[in-house]
């Protein structure tokens, strides 16, 4: 297939028995894409909107057990494919392609579009889980006007700092990094997971995994839910190597392994898939028929831009401004993706956010928490909604 063939490949909406009742599968035209969303409480016209975005390696599918709760309070739910993801086509497939589609102020209009394209000037709540958390942060911080709420899960959002004075290269890009030589000077090797993921084997490596796709989805999975109980997270104290090292080997990577080498050794045995009831082997399936379709590396141009620098550039614009609007940090208690960067929980607390409403850490549950314990999780946006 060639570079960019696959995004020009029409799929249709989700078959029947996918999706649960009350949650429907269509395509809306948005910023050139066709994009793929899924909706409940959509019967009722002029209900107050909630856009969900997910994350890596996911879909608009992962808010599955989170958007009738939500419909049923009274609000209209909208979950797409973002950019790069699952059945949403208009954008170029490959790793030789322009960038700046998948840049951050680009994936801010895919959202503004989206919502517009459905019929609304304003959105109650923006809620973003891993990247899609970064998506609704700055979605929330430069248009306000639009998104009036915001929720963040498993990523904080530190804000956009101010350049200092006279000093160039202060959006430099994150893999010019120093800290990738002090990882890689370690004692064994290590690598940072995103420059890993911004690398031109990184889409063969998971599309193509040794143990097959779905097996390495279930690994990946597993060791990152409170399942896998060797995550015991705790606050960084500092980003030094010797400290990032401290991570699983899913985020601080051993540096001659790739993701799905990486995650072989903790495929779950039968007995634990079969008991996993936040993600069967019928839900996975979703997931690993999507990408066995369209590969990865839509989904990873957008690591790359930041690894490259694109998008600290394009928020220049934006430095030092704040988000205003009311907003709320949701985590899996056993997810290390809060203490990935160090200060960055502390920093969208006190500078990043003016209006935060507090950070919730959610028993019993990993990285991906609005699956593994969805119960709570729409107890906890209920309640701030």
């Amino acid at each position: 297939m060639g570079d960019n063939e696959l995004s020009s490949i029409q799929q249709d909406a989700y078959e029947p028995g996918i999706l649960p009742e009350g949650i429907r599968s269509r395509f809306v035209n948005a910023n050139g894409l066709r994009m793929h969303i899924l909706e409940a409480g959509y019967e009722t016209p002029a209900r107050p909107c909630v856009l969900l975005l997910h994350g890596f390696p996911e879909l608009a599918y992962t808010w599955r057990r989170n958007m009738l709760p939500l419909a049923d309070r009274g609000f209209h739910v909208i979950a797409p494919d973002q950019r790069g993801f699952g059945r949403t086509t208009g954008w170029a497939y490959g790793y030789d392609v322009d960038l700046h589609p998948f840049g951050m102020l680009n994936l801010v209009t895919d959202a503004v579009s989206l919502v517009t394209a459905i019929g609304y000037r304003r959105v109650h709540a923006v809620v973003g889980h891993d990247s899609g958390a970064m998506v609704a942060a700055y979605s929330a911080l430069i248009r306000p006007d639009i998104f009036h709420s915001l929720v963040m899960m498993a990523a904080p959002f530190p804000g956009i700092p101010e350049p200092a004075l006279g000093v160039e290269g202060w959006a430099a890009a994150f893999q010019d990094d120093p800290i990738h030589e002090a990882l890689c000077a370690l004692e064994p090797p290590r690598k940072h997971y995103q420059l890993y993921y911004s690398s031109a084997e990184a889409d063969v490596d998971l599309h193509t995994p040794q143990q097959g796709l779905h097996a390495f989805l279930r690994a990946y999975f597993h060791v990152k839910s409170a399942d896998w109980k060797q995550n015991r997270p705790y606050r960084l104290n500092s980003q030094k190597a010797d400290e990032l090292a401290k991570m699983p080997t899913y985020y601080i990577m051993e540096r001659d392994k790739d993701m799905a080498a990486t995650v072989h050794p903790y495929m779950p045995g039968q007995d634990e898939v079969n008991a996993c009831t936040w993600l069967t082997e019928r839900e996975l399936k979703v997931y690993s028929s999507e990408y066995a379709r369209t590969g990865f590396q839509g989904s990873l141009n957008s690591y790359r831009c930041g690894s490259i620098g694109l998008n600290t550039h394009e928020m220049r614009l934006f430095a030092g401004r704040t988000i205003d609007v009311p907003a709320l940090y949701i985590a899996g208690r056993y997810d290390w993706s809060t203490y990935l960067r160090p200060g960055f929980l502390e920093a969208m607390s006190q500078c990043a956010c003016t209006d935060f409403r507090g950070s919730y850490f959610v028993d019993n549950a990993g990285h991906w928490v609005q699956q593994e314990q969805s119960g709570k999780t729409n107890d906890l946006l209920l309640r701030f909604l």
